[in-house]
């Protein structure tokens, strides 16, 4: 079974709160919300205008808080860029300490991605290497606490399907797997439908992005990633392909959740939910 959630970045340019964003969950009926997180402190989070949640603050009392609101986490983003050497010095804690919330909050996974831009000065194959470094520091860290770690397209690497094949290929990991996102395969210039269908076997979550006319016209095939749906889902010129990446994993009899990822205005969120609830 699919299952419908919402990721609370959605209300980050919005200036929201992760209140905000778990009460429009609610609102609208989604089982799931998905969240980012700060390893540290960050003073707009602090006064709530910021919908991520700090690593310091205490995720039983957060657990108690979801309870109550009937929500389910079903993953965290613990996205710092675990690319390169920057990976090595500050995403792998980073990274390690999203597990260990996770595990607290009973949330069964951690998302991970690259930069926006290849590395200076690196070749890929060097990228290759630091990468399988960083992940290899991470994944006893996934295993001991039976949390999943999920690598999604978003940079010039995760938009390399064979970077990534290599990269599952050489953990072979049930602790590492793939985070699908449609807006950013599509804005990457890749075919999103083809994209999933490629990495069907290791695929355990999905973001679920639309793209403007005026967005994909401007900067298709020249980025890599995208915040967020700025159009509902359904409302964008891929609208189609998010049809046919739902029906290809109802077909395969897939399971687990998906998150919304557009601008959190109430006439999005609703909008986007119909439209998902129509294919689901």
């Amino acid at each position: 079974m699919i299952e419908l959630g919402m990721h609370t970045d959605n209300w980050r340019t919005l200036s929201g709160s992760f209140q905000t964003a778990c009460e429009s969950a609610v609102k609208y009926q989604l089982q799931h919300v998905e969240f980012a997180v700060i390893h540290g402190q960050n003073f707009l989070q602090a006064m709530g205008y910021d919908p991520a949640i700090s690593l310091q603050s205490n995720p039983r009392a957060l657990r108690r808080y979801l309870d109550e609101m009937d929500l389910k986490v079903s993953q965290i983003d613990g996205s710092y860029p675990l690319m390169g050497p920057d990976g090595s010095t500050f995403g792998v804690q980073y990274v390690q300490q999203s597990i260990r919330f996770a595990a607290e909050l009973g949330c069964p996974m951690v998302d991970t991605v690259d930069g926006a831009f290849e590395i200076e000065g690196f070749s890929r194959e060097d990228v290759f290497r630091i990468t399988c470094d960083n992940y290899r520091q991470c994944l006893p860290w996934a295993e001991d606490y039976d949390v999943i770690i999920n690598v999604e397209p978003h940079g010039p690497y995760t938009s390399d399907g064979d970077f990534m094949e290599r990269l599952f290929e050489y953990f072979e990991s049930e602790h590492l797997r793939f985070n699908m996102d449609t807006g950013n395969a599509f804005i990457a210039g890749l075919d999103p439908v083809a994209y999933v269908k490629r990495f069907r076997k290791y695929l355990t979550h999905a973001h679920i992005k639309d793209v403007s006319e005026g967005l994909a016209a401007a900067v298709r095939g020249e980025e890599t990633g995208i915040a967020t749906s700025e159009v509902p889902i359904g409302g964008g010129v891929n609208a189609e392909n998010i049809k046919n990446c739902i029906e290809f994993l109802k077909e395969t009899d897939w399971n687990g959740a998906i998150s919304i990822e557009c601008s959190g205005v109430d006439e999005n969120i609703r909008d986007s939910v119909a439209f998902l609830r129509g294919l689901l």
